[in-house]
């Protein structure tokens, strides 16, 4: 399911790189282009997010008062679906779609060779091949990247291989060596860069999206769920599973 979409980007891929001639430089361009793409469904999850947060008080009123009758607040919950036009699976969708094109730019990534320059799988297998008999270090999860590192040693072996000629990738973007895997460079340090980069975005997105949540709950603090008469439905109890819930989150992050 995932490799039709690794092989479709593959050619968006390599059309970019045939423009810019380095690889660096056209996953930059290639990832804009795939957040362009999902834009309209990220914008759409952010929409049936909102939506819902608005209905939550309502949900949690149902679920108070069906608390024990499981049968009237499906119907219940259902029906508030129906009057809001909403659907309890609208953010799924475009999360499962999101999740498959990530996972299909991830194989596109760790195998360029494969999906990007359509090269046949004989034909790696027989470099690899030469590689390990060489003594040349190879990574079991990369060895397509080992091909495209070591090209000028397998164009040695395999002169008249034009096939060999699809590795010839330029990797180095900014000073860095993209073939580099870090496993097999630990002593240099710029294999790094990349993944400290990745851990402070993630951190930084953590925090920004935390933030947003903790401004959410204090709104829902500032309205409590009442019911018809002005009382509160949302006992102490619950109260303090929320904030525990609250501190489970801040232990995460």
């Amino acid at each position: 399911m995932i490799a039709p979409f690794a092989n479709l980007f593959g050619y968006i891929l390599n059309f970019i790189y045939n423009i810019v001639n380095n690889y660096g430089l056209a996953i930059i361009i290639f990832s804009i282009l795939i957040k362009i793409i999902l834009l309209p469904l990220s914008i759409k999850q952010q929409k049936t997010m909102k939506k819902t947060t608005k209905i939550q008080n309502k949900l949690k009123e149902i679920q108070f008062k069906y608390k024990n009758d499981p049968e009237n607040l499906n119907r219940a919950t259902m029906e508030l679906y129906k009057t809001e036009n909403m659907s309890p699976f609208s953010g799924c969708f475009s999360g499962i779609v999101q999740i498959i094109l990530l996972f299909a730019v991830f194989y596109l990534v760790r195998s360029p060779l494969t999906y990007m320059q359509k090269m046949p799988a004989e034909n790696m297998n027989n470099y690899i091949k030469q590689l390990q008999e060489s003594g040349k270090s190879v990574s079991q999860n990369y060895p397509e990247i080992d091909i495209i590192r070591e090209y000028n040693f397998l164009k040695e072996k395999n002169v008249e291989d034009k096939e060999l000629d699809k590795a010839n990738l330029q990797m180095n973007f900014l000073g860095l060596d993209l073939s580099k895997v870090p496993q097999q460079n630990m002593s240099d340090i710029t294999v790094y860069i990349i993944p400290i980069l990745y851990i402070l975005s993630s951190f930084v997105s953590i925090k920004l999206t935390t933030s947003m949540q903790q401004q959410n709950n204090k709104k829902d603090e500032k309205e409590p769920i009442k019911d018809e008469k002005g009382t509160e439905l949302v006992p102490t109890e619950e109260k303090d599973e929320m904030d525990a819930v609250m501190e489970t989150n801040k232990m995460m992050s």
